[in-house]
């Protein structure tokens, strides 16, 4: 009973407006010649592919699940599902923005993440096959050897393979550094893995005619700890010297797990006896080449809990305009028939405004990021790929945690606005609150996140990376102020999110220093702070969006899409913005009300 109508206006709107792609592609001689009308050409076919081929199984594929043959150990996906992935592969979409070189069509990350986010709205379980090739690809492709390079590279590009990690083990989740998997070195350079993973998103399908596992284990020397991991490339068949496939590796999925949500995704506990794997990167340094893999996994979980929560809204939003129930409370608004639309009542716009408001905020930020990545990896200037790296590596945990936590609060507000009808499965609302639940934990938790942003990103560097973003903030407030046709109109905006950027540095340094006396202080207060970063980057958009929208209004623009947004600025501001100050006060309130607690626990 559900629909999903891909948001290209928006996605545009940002691509172009906001952003100015085409003018940062000019700047990176690989797209250089990336001209408006091909990528939103390329978008709007993405579009309808995933409206028309994975919308239509997403429901379907929930019900069904994946199913398991012990003898053979092969996973079935559900029905239409290996069908839809032929049409991908078909398509080209796997080669989107792959190295012309491996067979891709290069082009820019930003424009494959505008096809991810619709993606996950149709289908987030049918997604994560595909996305999680994306990860292996990177990995592979900063830490192989050039022989790996050119005998997986371009298979996955096409499609053709898939991957996995396989980090999880059954005593050990975000703690990698208790892993127990062993590989040992034989005489022809390869090694031989064994041991047991769980929770391996993907780890077998019926898709692909290979999959690329990516797994950490231990040498024999190998010291204690995760100063001891090592990343391995074990194939699930091996593969012959002219590029077939040959035996069948001893890799092999054991069960599948039964989940909360994303019940077409086959989550695997694998089993792996004496499988044939080749090291990826240096002994003893898997972690930094698997972060290539987690890095972009935690951005697309991002991307995960933004499309939930933009298909989410869609359906809220179209049941709201039609469900009539009760009155206006200021009195009756449609005297034709006997109630009112819900659309009438304050707190169901309140609902409906806090999932507009997290998905355009949410898509903002997530191409903003990913253009950063497009210019890491390809502007010519080093200081603009340094800078570009720097400030992705800053807004990583954000992109994870916030847009997750915030899917999370507007798929339950959406549910909420279908009251009853929400809690049944046949209008599909309830499917996308349990898909997203599990954005928040895989990938490392939204309270890893939160300290990786606190602990590593922010306190690590005295706050250095923090302040490159507070320049764009200054930049954008002193645009502001000189243009006198905006100025009065965009304080609104401009004020509150002026007043936390000086409130930031003064409530960054305050942790910091109680970090010194006690780490515990840096547990307590990660949660709330990443809250509070992740408003102040959001409304650093909104407010740009919102003076985008005030000149194009001033310049007679009749779009009503522009007074649509001002409008969702004007509510994030004054409903959503003030989370703020809870969350600053909250995190200033130490750790001893959570440590000093025995008696509670007793």
């Amino acid at each position: 009973m559900s629909s999903y109508t891909p948001p290209l206006r928006d996605m545009q709107f940002v691509l172009h407006e906001l952003l100015k792609v085409t003018d940062e592609f000019k700047g990176m001689p690989k797209h250089a010649d990336l001209d408006v009308d091909t990528i939103n050409a390329v978008i709007e076919e993405g579009g309808k592919f995933a409206a028309a081929e994975l919308f239509p199984i997403n429901a379907s594929g929930d019900k069904e699940g994946c199913t398991l043959d012990l003898a053979t150990h092969s996973v079935k996906t559900p029905t239409g599902w290996k069908e839809a992935y032929a049409k991908y592969v078909e398509g080209g979409w796997p080669s989107l923005s792959g190295a012309p070189e491996l067979g891709g069509q290069g082009l820019p990350i930003v424009v494959n993440q505008c096809f991810y986010e619709m993606l996950n709205s149709a289908n987030q379980a049918w997604t994560m096959y595909p996305g999680l090739a994306h990860g292996a690809h990177a990995a592979i492709e900063a830490h192989g050897t050039e022989a790996q390079k050119t005998m997986y590279l371009p298979k996955i590009t096409s499609g053709e393979w898939l991957g996995t990690m396989c980090l999880t083990e059954s005593h050990c989740g975000t703690d990698l550094g208790l892993l127990r998997t062993k590989a040992e070195p034989q005489a022809d350079g390869s090694h031989l893995i064994t041991g047991s993973k769980i929770f391996i998103s993907g780890g077998d399908n019926d898709f692909a005619s290979n999959i690329v596992h990516l797994v950490l284990a231990r040498l024999p020397d190998a010291p204690a700890g995760s100063k001891g991991i090592s990343l391995f490339l074990v194939p699930k068949f091996l593969v012959n010297a002219d590029g077939s496939l040959g035996a069948r590796n001893p890799i092999f999925v054991t069960g599948i797990e039964h989940k909360m949500g994303i019940n077409g995704s086959a989550t695997c506990q694998i089993s792996i006896d004496g499988a044939r794997g080749w090291m990826v990167g240096q002994a003893n340094k898997g972690l930094a080449a698997m972060f290539v893999m987690m890095n972009a996994a935690r951005i697309g979980v991002g991307m995960q809990g933004l499309g939930l929560t933009e298909v989410a809204y869609q359906n809220a939003l179209a049941y709201a305009k039609d469900r009539i129930q009760s009155r206006s409370l200021t009195g009756p608004k449609d005297l034709s028939k006997p109630a009112d639309s819900i659309m009438v009542h304050p707190d169901v716009r309140k609902m409906l405004l806090t999932a507009k408001a997290y998905a355009e905020g949410g898509r903002a930020l997530a191409l903003y990021c990913s253009l950063l990545i497009d210019k890491e990896h390809h502007h010519p200037d080093t200081e603009v790929r340094a800078e570009s790296a720097e400030l992705v590596a800053l807004l990583t945990p954000i992109v994870k945690a916030f847009l997750t936590d915030n899917g999370h609060i507007a798929t339950n507000a959406c549910m909420q606005v279908f009251g009853g009808h929400g809690f049944i499965k046949e209008w599909g609302m309830e499917q996308y609150v349990r898909d997203n639940r599990i954005n928040m934990i895989y990938e490392g938790t939204n309270t890893v996140q939160s300290l990786d942003l606190l602990g590593r990103k922010i306190l690590g560097n005295n706050g250095e990376s923090l302040k490159k973003f507070g320049k764009k903030i200054a930049l954008l407030v002193s645009e502001v102020n000189d243009d006198e046709a905006i100025s009065d109109d965009m304080q609104e905006f401009i004020a509150p999110l002026t007043e936390l950027g000086t409130k930031m540095t003064a409530f960054t340094t305050e942790l910091g220093f109680k970090a010194f006396s006690n780490a515990n202080e840096v547990g307590a207060a990660s949660v709330d702070y990443l809250r509070v970063a992740g408003h102040l980057v959001f409304g650093y958009f909104f407010a740009s969006m919102a003076q985008i929208s005030l000149k194009a209004i001033a310049e007679g623009r009749g779009d009503k899409f522009y007074q649509g947004k001002l409008q969702t600025a004007r509510f994030y501001f004054a409903k959503l913005f003030p989370e703020t100050l809870t969350c600053m006060a909250t995190a200033r309130s130490g750790a001893a009300a959570l440590m000093d607690t025995d008696a509670v626990f007793a």
